[in-house]
């Protein structure tokens, strides 16, 4: 398989992962009567979706349910800008471009945008459409309402991964995002790219979203594989990152490096569970939200299970480390992810819940869950990332 399939679009991006990209929400901006039909419309596709969302209009016109664009449209803009996670703004693609074009910093930072035309024949990507999932909701709007997708971004129109899109989807962020263009360009133009795990990983698969995955011990080793490629991407630990980054720039090849962001897995069950159950169990919900395990730096529970040989044996099978943490330090943690507490869990060991509470805990108690509370024969478990 030539190198640069790996960069072959893959399928429709789940709709739970399309929750945690704007779990800050989407805008939808309306700017005339005529245009209040479609935004009801895009209201019920994101409804399907499950994914939140506010309706916005000049004061003139917003109705009950639709809040105000206050002082000014363009200041109401600002504000949503810097606010939400998307914008779909129900409009002509001039008037939005000229009201967020002072506001654009980075194609990393900035919130998706999607223009829908008044009638609701058309949902184009504008801004973000990799990396911050305007191309997904443009789909997503379009399925919804019945209009057509127009998505203008080269690899997507090749049907090809972008660098951005393969970052988000392990779950790491871009070192070097200056290299972008020049390898995105080879990536449409057919060029071969290597994905390369630098460092040592207990578990690793031998593909990855349909390309191989190529691993090293280091960094020099990860450099001279490249001899046969024109390009690179190399997940790479963030204790090596300084150095990585200033030996990279110095080099012909363009090559993109990815940090994977801290994720941890927290585990609730009864001190007696087999460790199969356990191992099943995490390899399910990583599966779930798609997070290979060598992605994964810590398995965490609660103190009690400390001689629980099914943990320990699980955690050793996974090649993860094991943090305990006592019951006063979960009770007393509080994080607005956590699902409802349940009474027979605190009656039981004096919290109301375990798998979430650790998972954010093992990753310093910042960040999301990007996997809540799921059960599997009688384990719980549910996986977190840092910011």
């Amino acid at each position: 398989m030539p190198a640069a399939s790996c960069m072959t679009q893959a399928s429709r991006t789940d709709l739970e992962e399309a929750k945690i990209m704007f779990e800050r929400g989407v805008a939808i901006i309306y700017v005339t009567g005529k245009a209040k039909k479609t935004a009801l419309k895009i209201k019920g596709a994101l409804e399907k979706a499950k994914i939140d969302f506010k309706i916005f209009a000049p004061e003139k016109i917003a109705s009950e349910g639709v809040l105000a664009l206050k002082p000014t449209f363009r200041k109401g803009i600002e504000e949503i800008f810097n606010s939400y996670d998307a914008i779909v703004a129900v409009m002509a693609a001039g008037i939005i471009i000229r009201a967020v074009a002072p506001l654009l910093k980075s194609k990393l930072t900035d919130p998706a945008i999607v223009c829908v035309d008044v009638a609701g024949r058309f949902a184009i990507s504008l801004i973000s459409g990799h990396y911050g999932g305007a191309n997904y909701l443009a789909k997503l709007i379009a399925e919804g309402i019945g209009a057509v997708a127009v998505i203008t971004t080269a690899s997507e129109a090749v049907g090809k991964k972008s660098v951005e899109e393969t970052a988000e989807k392990l779950h790491c962020r871009i070192l070097n995002p200056e290299v972008l263009k020049e390898l995105n360009s080879l990536i449409i133009n057919d060029g071969k790219i290597a994905l390369i795990l630098v460092g040592r990983a207990k578990a690793f698969p031998s593909t990855i979203y349909g390309c191989k995955l190529l691993t090293a011990e280091n960094l020099d080793k990860a450099l001279n594989m490249l001899e046969s490629f024109d390009g690179g991407i190399f997940i790479i630990k963030s204790a090596d990152e300084n150095g990585a980054l200033e030996t990279v720039k110095q080099l012909s090849k363009p090559i993109a490096l990815f940090s994977p962001k801290r994720i941890a897995v927290g585990i609730g069950a009864r001190k007696s569970v087999n460790g199969k159950d356990v191992y099943e169990a995490v390899i399910r919900a990583l599966s779930a939200v798609d997070v290979p395990l060598f992605s994964v730096d810590v398995m965490a529970t609660v103190d009690v299970k400390k001689d629980s040989p099914g943990i320990l044996s699980a955690a050793d099978e996974l090649g993860l480390p094991l943090r305990f943490i006592s019951v006063e330090e979960l009770r007393s943690f509080s994080h607005k992810d956590l699902s409802p507490d349940s009474k027979l869990v605190e009656e039981k060991i004096g919290v109301g819940g375990v798998c979430e509470r650790a998972a954010l805990m093992a990753i310093g108690g910042k960040g999301r869950l990007i996997l809540k509370k799921m059960k599997v024969k009688g384990v719980t478990v549910a996986v977190a990332e840092a910011e």
